[in-house]
């Protein structure tokens, strides 16, 4: 999240007006994130986020806004978009797509232990059930075919080291990607971003609660497993090396496995998906570092850590223990 789009207290005030959501008392730009314009929106009534997409177009935010919506009708924490008199949750502010949705209670634990690895694990699950009947469908926009055109953008940038690693991985990704084994594995809406900083968390140390999802904009169709491997690859490894942490990955994928258990190929594909997890987020912050955008608040993320998750993954396979 960044702030790319400026926006006036009156502009805030006129946008959420339509949507009975009481009257303004604050705006306060959040700098944290690269993709949309976000702020914080404090009305009488309560607190809010306001969204305004700049790189998701009007007919792309349906899917994401709906499943969120449908999520939460089905009891799982993640913000509710708000709608105005006619029912409509996607609105335009300053010409661009936007949308007001409840801000969670909490805040984010940046220093996960098993604890919070097991909650993450089973409401992950959890959203993978309830989210099956979703009607909509849209793929993963930053899947294989994502890095295919992405990555010989970022190749003049790397060094020799560098694009023979990321070269043979894409290689490696498309061919699993043709396997009868990879195109059989359950799929259906995934988060594909469920970072640390994606999740909130509430109560005293030791003792706190999941309070929700958020950032649900890079969500699509993809296979569950992906969405698994994205966690392991945040939740559950050391930040300074990327070496998985494999009590934690253990933990998180037993939670996991007691609302949703795991196919004999989500099991064997498991390694290969987090190196496919890695190769996702490696390509990302190479193309936001090195063709950044201009916005008023932007912090973009260093390439360099999931270069080194990826080497880890490919360095030491792990499979959840059976």
């Amino acid at each position: 999240m960044a702030v790319f789009t400026e926006v006036s207290l009156d502009e805030a005030r006129a946008f959420i007006a339509p949507l009975d959501v009481g009257t303004l008392t604050g705006l306060r730009g959040i700098g944290a994130g690269i993709e949309n314009t976000n702020y914080f929106v404090t009305t009488d009534r309560g607190e809010y986020v306001l969204t305004i997409f700049e790189r998701l177009t009007f007919e792309q935010l349906p899917f994401y806004l709906h499943l969120m919506q449908h999520l939460a009708r089905r009891g799982i924490p993640v913000p509710d978009p708000h709608a105005d008199a006619a029912g409509e949750i996607l609105h335009t502010l300053k010409g661009k797509p936007a949308a007001l949705v409840d801000k969670l209670e909490g805040g984010h634990q940046l220093a996960p232990d098993h604890h919070h690895c097991e909650q993450v694990g089973g409401m992950l699950a959890r959203m993978h059930l309830a989210g099956q009947d979703y009607p909509r469908h849209q793929p993963n926009l930053r899947g294989l075919a994502w890095w295919a055109e992405t990555v010989p953008l970022v190749l003049p940038y790397l060094t020799a080291a560098q694009h023979t690693l990321i070269s043979e991985e894409l290689a490696f990704q498309q061919e699993l990607a043709d396997s009868p084994a990879f195109q059989g594995l359950p799929a259906g809406p995934i988060h594909a971003d469920l970072f640390r900083d994606n999740v909130m968390f509430a109560g005293l140390p030791g003792h706190e609660r999941l309070t929700g999802f958020f950032d649900f904009y890079f969500a699509g169709v993809d296979s569950f497993l992906f969405d698994i491997a994205v966690c392991l690859n945040d939740w559950c490894i050391d930040l300074d090396t990327g070496a998985l942490i494999e009590d934690r990955a253990a933990a998180f994928v037993a939670a996991y496995e007691r609302s949703r258990p795991l196919e004999g190929n989500e099991v064997r594909l498991l390694p290969a998906l987090m190196r496919a997890a890695a190769l996702r987020f490696w390509t990302s912050r190479l193309w936001d570092f090195h063709l950044p955008r201009d916005a008023a608040l932007l912090q973009p993320h260093d390439p360099a850590h999931f270069e080194r998750v990826l080497q880890a993954r490919i360095d030491n396979p792990w499979h959840p223990p059976r």
